[in-house]
């Protein structure tokens, strides 16, 4: 057989008792397709199936069955199989602050894409780009989209790429009573939201890394994202830190990492449902353009995925009955 790039999926271990191979593979999730890999070993190299027909007459049982026709196996290196990564871009639409002059409500967003789609997401932002008469290195900003009609292509261009999954944490603000302090309003938010993230990745077998937009109005450094994290890790939370890029996140400006720019057209179209503008209306349908492409875990109600709400009693989610609809 010829030997072909492994292309890894979801891995198992196959070294335990009543196994049937000596070495010990790795065995990944059967793809229908030809020239893809299924099986990665321990080893330098490995003979796999070229042809679909046999593909179909390889076989990956459970953990500890047996498996027929598997691949030869070449020089054993003690190497595990290849991650899957996925990179979370944030940023946030509304005021933070609590005073009556400020927005009722206040929106955390990312936008996760896996490392293999990074080109393209790249492929999306320059072709919206030239949708909207912007030039190749201008930077995509919801609040330059004066106009509804380019504000519904961007959203619904964005709600039409398979590669992003969206989640968002919704805070309403008046609906606190004060329960959260302004101090720690910012980093409470982001907590929520870097709980969601690691499920994502946890859920898919994957490691995820994450970018903020540069945060000012006060402004955090590094240094107090490593702190705020170090925290986190301390207390207990539903935080999957398995699941997350052990570094850290990351701080950067959207003119840099053009990806933060689909965060911040997510965020924006996600805060227009739910903040009355002056004529006191509001604009569902960016959302609504949006509704594919959020975060959605099985049978579970989507404001404890996609669109969280905060605080999550049942008032609030009275309050915001659409939401559970998209």
């Amino acid at each position: 057989m010829p030997v072909h790039r492994v292309v890894h999926r979801k891995s198992r271990v196959f070294n335990r008792k009543g196994d049937s191979h000596p070495q010990g593979l790795w065995i990944s999730a059967l793809v229908a397709g030809p020239q893809r890999a299924t099986i990665v070993t321990r080893c330098a190299r490995v003979a796999v199936p070229c042809t679909t027909a046999e593909l179909q007459n390889c076989r990956c049982d459970r953990l500890g069955r047996r498996y027929s026709k598997v691949a030869t196996v070449a020089f054993s290196t003690g190497q595990s199989p290849t991650v899957r990564r996925l990179h979370a871009y944030i940023d946030e639409a509304g005021v933070r602050s609590h005073s009556k002059a400020s927005s009722d409500h206040f929106v955390m967003t990312a936008v996760v894409v896996a490392d293999q789609d990074l080109p393209s997401a790249a492929q999306f932002l320059t072709q919206l780009r030239i949708d909207l008469g912007r030039g190749p290195a201008d930077p995509l900003h919801w609040v330059a989209l004066k106009k509804h009609e380019q504000r519904v292509h961007a959203a619904k261009s964005l709600g039409n790429q398979e590669w992003a999954t969206i989640s968002n944490v919704i805070v309403c603000k008046r609906r606190l009573n004060g329960k959260l302090p302004e101090s720690q309003f910012y980093l409470y938010t982001f907590r929520y939201l870097l709980e969601r993230l690691s499920w994502i990745a946890r859920d898919s077998h994957s490691i995820l890394s994450y970018t903020l937009a540069h945060i000012t109005r006060p402004q955090m450094t590094l240094s107090e994202l490593r702190q705020y994290e170090a925290a986190l890790r301390a207390q207990s939370t539903q935080i999957a830190w398995g699941a997350l890029d052990p570094k850290g996140g990351k701080i950067d400006q959207p003119k840099r990492i053009e990806m933060l720019q689909c965060a911040d057209l997510a965020a924006s179209a996600t805060f227009g449902a739910f903040n009355l503008d002056r004529f006191g209306n509001t604009e569902p349908r960016y959302l609504q353009e949006l509704a594919a492409r959020l975060y959605r875990r099985g049978a579970a109600p989507i404001t404890s995925y996609g669109m969280k709400l905060h605080p999550c009693d049942a008032s609030t989610k009275a309050a915001y009955p659409w939401v559970a609809a998209l």
